[in-house]
């Protein structure tokens, strides 16, 4: 979560976080300092709110890198299409003009599987709001339950894999990386060590306490530059473990 507070004239060096834990018996507070700096940051005085030692190290370390997703010509966008606004144009089977609609269900262990024989899997429509072009993404998971043991969760979606469409859409539960340029398969593996990483899945809960991934966060997170991205994606690719434990120990050569 993020708290937004107001700009003042006075900058102390380290600031102090105090954790409070009430019952009907006691209240246990904890307190540790903090570098000023590093919790409230960016020029709208954001302030981090962490809560142990471990949230502090994962800060410090993201914070090295001075990239965002747009600033290297990449973006997060929210799925285009809301299923139950458009019913008329789904299908449950392929048919003429009909094109993939991918959901949340997609992702499986880092991949895409599509077709899964769910309903709504296709959409037809004229509405070029609603498509766009078959080519590579990360996609992650727009919600997660509360119990669930990370919240950023994606797959890598490579178009060569669906040769027979144009175009694609998806569902607005989905989100999608993309690029100002079409990305490399190498980028789009880079991207999924990065979000697949215990790194990266302990800074977004330090950023966002709920179950939704908010694309505009995503996009202020700090990323390293695109030539390491491509390096990640790499050894990925060489490596072929897609889990956040191969994800871990290939990032941790390049912090």
């Amino acid at each position: 979560m993020i708290i937004k507070v107001k700009k003042t004239n006075i900058k102390p060096r380290n600031i102090t976080i105090t954790k409070t834990f009430s019952n009907a018996d006691f209240d246990n507070k904890t307190e540790f300092k903090v570098p000023y700096n590093l919790v409230v940051n960016g020029k709208d005085h954001y302030v981090y709110l962490i809560t142990n030692q471990k949230d502090l190290l994962t800060l410090k370390t993201l914070m090295r890198f001075n990239n965002t997703l747009p600033s290297l010509g990449l973006k997060m966008k929210t799925g285009l299409t809301v299923d139950f606004r458009h019913k008329d144009a789904l299908r449950n089977n392929p048919c003429e003009r009909a094109v993939p609609l991918f959901y949340a269900n997609h992702i499986t262990y880092g991949k895409v599987q599509f077709p899964i024989g769910k309903n709504n899997e296709y959409i037809v429509t004229n509405r070029q709001s609603l498509l766009q072009k078959n080519t590579n993404y990360l996609f992650v998971k727009r919600f997660t339950a509360k119990e669930e043991k990370r919240r950023l969760q994606c797959a890598i979606y490579l178009a060569q894999k669906y040769p027979n469409f144009k175009q694609i859409s998806t569902q607005n539960k989905l989100n999608f990386i993309c690029g100002v340029k079409e990305l490399s398969a190498c980028i789009v593996y880079g991207l999924y060590v990065l979000f697949n990483s215990t790194l990266y899945d302990c800074y977004y809960r330090i950023l966002n306490g709920s179950t939704q991934v908010n694309a505009t966060e995503i996009n202020s997170m700090p990323m390293p530059s695109l030539s390491t991205i491509e390096a990640l994606g790499r050894a990925l690719i060489k490596c072929k473990d897609l889990s956040s434990a191969s994800c871990d120990k290939i990032l941790e050569k390049y912090l």
